[in-house]
């Protein structure tokens, strides 16, 4: 099963300057939502990874005819391996996306005029995972240890730099080795003491494999924002209820799949072309079972805290983590959520 990528910031600031200025111009030519008949808009949300089953409250939404009912013909996106995560969104393909507040955060300090409208996953996906039997207990045990990531980008960075922070130690107290997509052979052939990975996949193939772990969750010790709904400023001016729209079917959604996970799992069969085949259906299902604590509500459905982004912006920035200044205020809004 591939790594549950939830979002790949892996635009560079001088590219992300040109398609700003190209994605204005066109925006302001011929707009991103557009009405058919004046019956119904059609949107395209972008889904930062392949087809897969974390996204079944998108697939819940458009099957169920949430998206319908309000008056939308929406478009679900998926975005391949190698494609930048706000690429398609500044170029005026997309109207919205669905990505991490801390790299929507990223993404504004490079100059991309965004703001994230509402939370869907409540709780940060990464953790930290070591064998059953390590020597190490606690965060500060990391010291000295080797601890493997896909790179030094995306969630599995941010939140290994978070619980370094949250026990005193730094960057050069640990070894951080860059192994890909690797975490569960590398850790598995002792080839390093930890791996950061996503508690609804490495671990789930931990367990699969009949490999004991423990593991120390990024969302215990830092208010990193995960993934929600986010456009850019252009769109939320001139389609203001569009926007709303699209975040209260898709919060529908994630109530569906809160309530009826089985069911969600079978519509999201034709979605998924790997769906297709009894194990591959069983682990599906494994991978949404860890999925549905990340979008339990912790208050209001989609709901925005402001404290907590600018706690996670103060983070960011003493890691070095944002390219440029960014005015976190304009970064996020709850003026979209629904009632």
């Amino acid at each position: 099963m591939h790594a549950l990528r939830f979002t790949r910031l892996t635009i560079r600031s001088a590219a992300i300057g040109l398609l700003a200025i190209l994605a204005l111009a066109a925006l302001a030519a011929c707009g991103t939502a557009t009405a058919g008949n004046g019956a119904t808009q059609n949107v395209t949300i972008g889904l930062t990874y392949v087809p897969n089953i974390q996204f079944a409250p998108f697939y819940a939404a458009d099957a169920l005819g949430y998206y319908k009912a309000e008056g939308l013909n929406v478009t679900l996106r998926h975005h391949s391996f190698t494609e930048d995560e706000f690429g398609a969104l500044v170029a005026g393909k997309e109207n919205m996306i669905f990505a991490g507040g801390d790299e929507t955060l990223q993404a504004s300090a490079h100059g991309v005029p965004i703001t994230y409208v509402a939370e869907v996953f409540t709780q940060y996906p990464v953790t930290l995972i070591v064998p059953a039997g390590s020597s190490i207990q606690s965060i500060a045990d990391l010291r000295g240890h080797t601890i493997g990531i896909p790179g030094p980008y995306g969630a599995t960075y941010n939140g290994l730099l978070a619980l370094l922070q949250s026990a005193g130690l730094s960057k050069s107290d640990v070894t951080i080795q860059s192994i890909g997509y690797t975490q569960v052979p590398a850790l598995l052939g002792h080839k390093v003491d930890a791996v950061m990975g996503y508690v609804n996949n490495e671990v789930i193939q931990f367990q699969k494999a009949g490999f004991a772990t423990r593991t120390f969750p990024v969302t215990s010790v830092q208010p990193l924002i995960s993934n929600g709904l986010a456009a850019l400023q252009s769109e939320l001016t001139g389609h203001p209820d569009v926007v709303r729209k699209v975040i209260a079917a898709t919060l529908k959604g994630v109530d569906y799949v809160l309530a009826h996970p089985q069911d969600a799992l079978n519509l999201s069969k034709k979605y998924v072309p790997d769906l297709q085949s009894s194990t591959n259906v069983a682990s599906a299902l494994a991978v949404l079972q860890a999925t549905l604590p990340l979008m339990q509500p912790a208050a209001k459905p989609g709901n925005i805290d402001p404290q907590a982004w600018e706690q996670m912006a103060a983070f960011m920035r003493t890691q070095g983590l944002l390219a440029g200044p960014v005015t976190v205020a304009q970064t996020f809004s709850d003026n979209y959520l629904p009632s």
